[in-house]
Order: C-alpha cells, then sequence, then structure tokens
C-alpha cells in the first residue's frame, strides 16, 4: 500500500497539528510554496478524509462534565446492536461508541459532572432494554491525550 501522504502533505498536517491558527497564507509561507499549493493539498486531503474536521477540539472537563468513564456494554445476540447504538447516541454525555471485541460489544467513552451525575447517565445507557450488562472504569488520569500525529510520517 502506498503512503496516503507524501512529504509536503506531512509537513502541512504537522503544522496544523502545531498550529491550528496558521490559515493557508500563513502556512504557505512557514512552508516556501504558494498559497494555491497549500488550499489544492488541504481539499484533497479533506476529499480523501484524512483530514475529518476543522472544528476546535473541546475540552470536557472546561465545559463542566470533569469525570471521564469507559462503560462496556453486554448486548442481546441477535439484535445486531443498531439500535442500543441509537439509543447512546442520543445521551449527550455519550462521546463516542466503538464495536469491540472480547467479552463486551460496544465500549463508549462518557463523561460526567461529577460521580453522582455518572450513575445518572450509566442508568441512562443501561436503560435499553437490549443492554444485558455493563461494566464501568472511571479514568483518574489522561497520561497521553488522543493524538495522531505520529501517524504522519
Amino acid at each position: 500500500m502506498t503512503n496516503p501522504v507524501d512529504e509536503l502533505d506531512a509537513r502541512l498536517l504537522t503544522l496544523l497539528e502545531e498550529d491550528p491558527h496558521v490559515g493557508v497564507l500563513g502556512a504557505s509561507r512557514r512552508l516556501g510554496v504558494a498559497r494555491g499549493t497549500v488550499q489544492s493539498r488541504l481539499d484533497k486531503l479533506v476529499v480523501r478524509g484524512v483530514i475529518r474536521s476543522f472544528a476546535p477540539q473541546l475540552d470536557p472537563a472546561a465545559l463542566g462534565y470533569p469525570v471521564m468513564a469507559f462503560c462496556t456494554l453486554e448486548i442481546r445476540q441477535g439484535t445486531g446492536g443498531g439500535p442500543v447504538v441509537e439509543h447512546v447516541a442520543a445521551i449527550p454525555e455519550v462521546l463516542e461508541a466503538h464495536t469491540i471485541t472480547g467479552s463486551g460489544d460496544l465500549m463508549i467513552r462518557v463523561v460526567a459532572r461529577d460521580n453522582a451525575d455518572l450513575q445518572r447517565v450509566i442508568d441512562l445507557v443501561v436503560a435499553h432494554e437490549m443492554v444485558e450488562r455493563s461494566s464501568t472504569v472511571i479514568c483518574l488520569s489522561t497520561r497521553v491525550p488522543y493524538r495522531t500525529s505520529p501517524l504522519v510520517p
């Protein structure tokens, strides 16, 4: 498989990671290429799905949700899980949901205002009739935050 990004794309992605406010003109100056080249590269990276969003990364703790937990859900077999995914997607405190292997079927990342609020969120999650069992672990600290920049060659 060929590398999805070349050297200029990698430099551009690294620059955007380091300085998200750089803009197209600033990037062209810092990379030493034409503004149109930067815009074209950005457009292609978006179309190919390498860049998924230019939206800001929000910190749930700064928004009043300092408690983070991971819940593993076991879903009634033969249901395909779709209804449960729709259910958890409707809960604002559910940030992610992933189908997994192992003893569980779905892993979700949730946030809450405090431990009592976490109980409320878990109660909402497991209220779906197809959720057979759940297991929750609370995150004490984040040692390596979500990142993708090490994947850029």
